[in-house]
This record gives C-alpha cells, structure tokens and sequence, in this order.
C-alpha cells in the first residue's frame, strides 16, 4: 500500500535526471523524504544523494550516499564522501529493487543514522558520518525514472495541533502482577514516513493527517521505561487511534501491546511481533483464554535496531494497524464492548520512545 502524497510537502513531479534539487527545510530527526520512481529495463545503477550544496568542482560533501547497483545479483551500496573522498563502503546484498519495477523509498532522518524503507519493508540503516544540520540540497543520478519526490518535515508536526486524549499512567505498584494474563509457553518469549497511512472516520468527522501533532497530556510520555501501562482517560471507540513511537533492541525477539478491558482483564486486541521468526501475531484473550492466532501478513514490517512508529486505529468492525506509514493489518473485533477498552500495556524488547492516543 502505498503511502499518501496527500501528508508531503514540496512535491516535485517528474523531475529530469540527473536532478539536483535544494531541500526546502532542515532535515531535523523525523524528517521523511519520498522518493517514488521506476527502474528501466537496462538499468546498471543509480544514486539518491542528500548533499552539502550542488557544487561539481570541488564535489560537494554527500553525507549520505544510496546507492542500488543492478548487476549480477545487485546491492545497495551507502558512503560518505568528505572532501572529495569516499568513506568504508557499506552493502545491502538483500534488494528490493528490480528491473521494470516500480518503488517507493522511503529515507526517515533519525538521530543518529537514516533509516530507509523500499516498497513498505524496512531495508537498511546509516549511521551519521557526518551532521545533518547541513544538507540542503538532493541529488539523484543513474538509470532511473523518478515520478515525484516529497518531504515532511518535523517542523510541520510540531506546528499542528489536535484535541489530546489523554493518557494517565498507572504506576507498576498498583498493576497486580495477574493483572495481565500470562502467554502460554508456546506462545513465545514475550518479555519497543513516511507520511502516515490515513484511515476514514464516520462521514461525520475526519482525520487528523499528521499522526503525532496531537498535544503532550499531561504526563510526560516520552522514553518510557517497561512494562509500561495507562488508562485511556477516554474509552476505545470507532474513531480512535493509538501511535507507538519505539526503537526496536538489536538483540530483540519479540514484544507486545496490548489494549485491555481494565474491568474484566480480557485483552481485545494483542499485537506480538514476534523477530526471531519474522510472524506478527494478533489474538484476544477473552473469558480467561486465548482465542486463534492470526498470522497471515504481506510483509513483516519489523527488523533489529530499526525505528517504528506503529498506529492503532479503532473502525467499526475492526482494528486496523500501520507500521512506518505503511498499512500492516485489519482485526476484527472479538471483543464486542469497545468502550470498555481502557486500558494500554506495552512490553518486550523494545525502546519505548512515545506514546500518543486521541
């Protein structure tokens, strides 16, 4: 599923190659460049290339160099080049790209290193060899045919604004330690864009666009240690959305969230992406016991060490969540009683970053 144009900003359309273009703003962590184009058939190789300025002679410093190179059984090459000198080359062997198709790349500006997405799947990430402060200029090169180039940028987000719901949340003293179901032993070990993915509310409201724009509640969610758990101050209901903001552990097997009936204890919706064998579960825990798994996926979206930012969405019928922009899964409902869902339990080998609900 692609992801929607509708949340870019500065949309470039059909540029001619080689393309050098100023970046309209900073690229601040958070900052998502989309690039959408298509590989000709006799491609060799081309470059996505975030610059210090667009001189030729001397070369302008590249901080970061990407690199799709199509013969034999082709790679992705990244590097940095300083002062008219490349770097350690660092290769992809596992491609997304082919010849005659199309793709998206997805480049997000983190802290320290890009992080890039082909076609919704997580591909590779890059530390910063040099700051970000002072990028301001793209360039793409090679055989390739690019149909637009987009931005966002984290200053679009912290310059909108969204009614909050709030979050409070519940100290560890006070969760009993039954609180929570215990995962059967085969369930495993359960111990943390792009533009986002945009799901219609009713006819009668609409969707906020930018997913993490709403205002901070009155706690302080940011880098939560685990297990971490809150009472929405507002029920689960159609219309409702979580977002997730975390950094998977590079070591990491699996983790879940989990959105509960406080009341009763039974988990509506249980989302356990499961690394160490790439399935990403989905159950309820009703009544005191496990309903069937779902597994079914296109593509799990999760890798050690990457950034996520995975979104909730509470529809009629189902749930229906994205990871990166880029939409993952529906479940329906099996817990019939939405607003008595109030509950939110993070845990897993996971960074927590931030936690949002409105």
């Amino acid at each position: 599923m692609m992801l929607s144009l509708n949340n870019l900003q500065n949309i470039i359309y059909n540029p001619v190659i080689p393309y050098v273009g100023t970046i309209p703003d900073q690229l601040d962590p958070g900052t998502l460049i989309v690039i959408r184009g298509h590989v000709p058939s006799d491609a060799d190789r081309f470059q996505v290339d975030l610059q210090y300025g667009s001189s030729v002679k001397p070369r302008a410093d590249v901080a970061f160099h990407f690199n799709p190179r199509f013969k034999r059984a082709g790679c992705i090459v990244c590097n940095t080049l300083i002062k008219e000198k490349w770097g350690r080359e660092e290769i992809t062997y596992d491609t997304p790209f082919k010849r005659e198709k199309s793709f998206e790349i997805v480049i997000m500006v983190l802290k320290d290193k890009f992080q890039v997405a082909v076609n919704g799947k997580h591909t590779l990430l890059y530390g910063h060899r040099i700051g970000t402060e002072k990028i301001d200029t793209l360039g793409i090169y090679g055989k390739v045919n690019i149909h637009s180039i987009g931005f966002r940028f984290s200053s679009d987000l912290q310059s909108t604004q969204a009614s909050g719901l709030e979050l409070t949340e519940i100290s560890r003293e006070k969760v009993p330690k039954s609180g929570t179901p215990q995962l059967p032993s085969n369930r495993g070990d359960i111990s943390k864009i792009v533009p986002r993915t945009v799901y219609t509310k009713s006819k009668d409201s609409t969707v906020n666009h930018s997913l993490t724009c709403t205002k901070i509640p009155p706690m302080n969610y940011v880098s939560k240690s685990l297990p971490f758990a809150a009472r929405l101050n507002t029920p689960m209901g159609p219309g409702r959305t979580v977002v997730i903001k975390g950094e998977v552990n590079t070591n990491a097997k699996s983790f879940n969230v989990d959105l509960l009936a406080g009341k009763s204890k039974d988990i509506a919706l249980h989302l356990n992406p499961r690394l160490n064998i790439k399935a990403f579960i989905r159950n309820s825990f009703l009544q005191e016991s496990w309903g069937e798994e779902e597994r079914n996926i296109t593509s799990f979206p999760f890798s050690p060490g990457m950034y996520f930012e995975m979104i909730i969405y509470c529809d009629v019928r189902e749930f229906k969540v994205a990871v990166n922009g880029v939409h993952s899964l529906e479940y329906k409902h099996r817990f019939k009683e939405l607003s008595s869902i109030d509950t939110l339990e993070i845990n897993g080998d996971i960074h927590l970053v931030e936690v949002r609900s409105w």
